[in-house]
């Protein structure tokens, strides 16, 4: 498999300004032995992760097969979200929607806490990793995201987290007006086993925190999620219009791990399984939290 090369933070506001064309050179990773050999991954997540998620994170080999059986699944596996039809085998990623949450945002607030979420990430590529966000994978980058977009956004939570400057302050989207249930959101993720918490996995954020949207990514809203199966492994990317941000999982002293890719380069990718197309079997699809509206 051709090595790649990849987005660092440190050049990732160059690259943001430039996602309306091309680069040529720039390409999605997968949680690599170098900054120079990587390639789309979900990683680790946090002290939550288990040995067979961490192996996945290394370098694909070469071919990476897999049964035929399997293909057919993942590629029935959108048209069953469709249709809330889904086969016993189909289980892991079913979309388990619970019924409506009573704290569930309105149109307005939603399209509020979408502009807040795309903002928070786009913060994190153009400026590096917060030291307030600890869990770094590509789960954690959706759960820190959506935490900090339900908290107050005051002058002291500016201050945390950079954003003083006059450029800054004066292009910042309208505040959300939310209940304090609402505001609690980010600490009731509901895990696979049914119970909440902070924490939850990629699969769990998708199978029983959002709902499938399509497997056309111009139905697309920012904020929404594309998730990839790649077989022991699942990944996540945040939908932020021209171009998909996400967490590879690995951080070392010279690569944060964050990623910009624009959409016009991730539609075109060599290595297929990566493609968000309708005829991928290894793209599930694009999904939307379960508490926007719509």
């Amino acid at each position: 498999m051709r090595r790649l090369r990849v987005f660092d933070a440190a050049i990732a506001a160059r690259a943001l300004e430039r996602v309306a064309g091309r680069e040529d050179a720039a390409q999605p990773t997968h949680a690599a032995r170098s900054t120079h050999a990587m390639q789309p991954t979900h990683a680790a997540q946090s002290t939550h992760a288990t040995h067979a998620t961490q192996a996945a994170h290394a370098e694909l080999p070469t071919t990476h097969a897999f049964p035929t059986s399997r293909r057919a699944w993942l590629a029935s596996t959108a048209a069953a979200f469709a249709i809330a039809t889904l086969a016993p085998c189909a289980h892991a990623l079913t979309s388990t929607t619970a019924s409506p949450d009573p704290d569930a945002l309105s149109p307005q607030q939603s399209a509020a806490f979408r502009a807040w979420f795309v903002r928070i990430v786009d913060q994190q590529m153009r400026r590096g990793p917060t030291p307030r966000w600890t869990q770094r994978d590509c789960a954690g980058l959706v759960r820190f995201a959506v935490g900090e977009t339900l908290r107050p956004h005051d002058t002291r939570w500016l201050r945390a987290n950079g954003m003083t400057s006059l450029v800054d302050t004066s292009s910042m989207p309208p505040e959300l007006q939310l209940s304090a249930s609402q505001r609690g959101i980010a600490n009731r993720w509901t895990q696979l086993d049914g119970s909440t918490g902070a924490y939850a996995s990629a699969i769990a954020l998708i199978q029983r925190n959002s709902r499938f949207v399509s497997k056309d990514v111009n139905q697309a809203l920012p904020g929404d999620l594309l998730f990839f199966d790649q077989g022991d492994d699942q990944h996540l990317m945040i939908w932020l219009d021209r171009y998909v941000a996400y967490h590879t999982g690995t951080v070392t002293p010279t690569d944060t791990g964050l990623r910009a890719v624009a959409v016009s380069d991730l539609m075109q990718w060599k290595d297929s399984r990566w493609q968000p197309l309708d005829g991928n079997p290894n793209f599930v699809g694009v999904f939307r939290l379960d508490f926007l509206t719509p």
